[in-house]
């Protein structure tokens, strides 16, 4: 159970595509109905709105006492280790009272295969294309 003053932010690159963007907020309303979280924010590295700094002020404008930050991303690569723990510093800088984690990417699970078989399966009443 998520205490009602952890904070989470889901963050993923952000993308031109504002279809791409707009994923992350139907991923976050998801996990807020499923996890029973009472804070749960978006924000995109790059490209897009909310940034970390955005979403960091709207958990602390909703009485967040801490911030568990989540890399929306699939392996931990350069973002996930480096760029989104520089960020996660930043916007922290600004509320101090309020402390952070970052947490590791989705990685490797088998409930992933479970998804890539049901897709694989979703596939199959789509043409084959050369």
């Amino acid at each position: 159970m998520i205490s009602t003053t952890t904070a989470i932010i889901l963050i993923d690159h952000g993308s031109k595509k504002q279809s791409a963007n707009t994923l992350l907020l139907d991923v976050v309303d998801l996990f807020k109905v499923t996890s029973g979280a009472s804070i749960v924010e978006p924000a995109h590295m790059e490209l897009a709105e909310p940034t970390l700094i955005d979403a960091y002020a709207a958990c602390a404008d909703q009485g967040a006492t801490e911030v568990v930050i989540f890399p929306y991303f699939l392996a931990p690569g350069r973002h996930s280790t480096s760029d989104i723990p520089r960020l996660a510093e930043e916007a922290a800088a600004l509320f101090p009272l309020i402390p952070y984690r970052v947490t590791e990417p989705l990685g490797l699970d088998t409930r992933i295969t479970e998804v890539i078989a049901q897709r694989i399966h979703e596939a199959s009443d789509t043409p084959w294309r050369k």
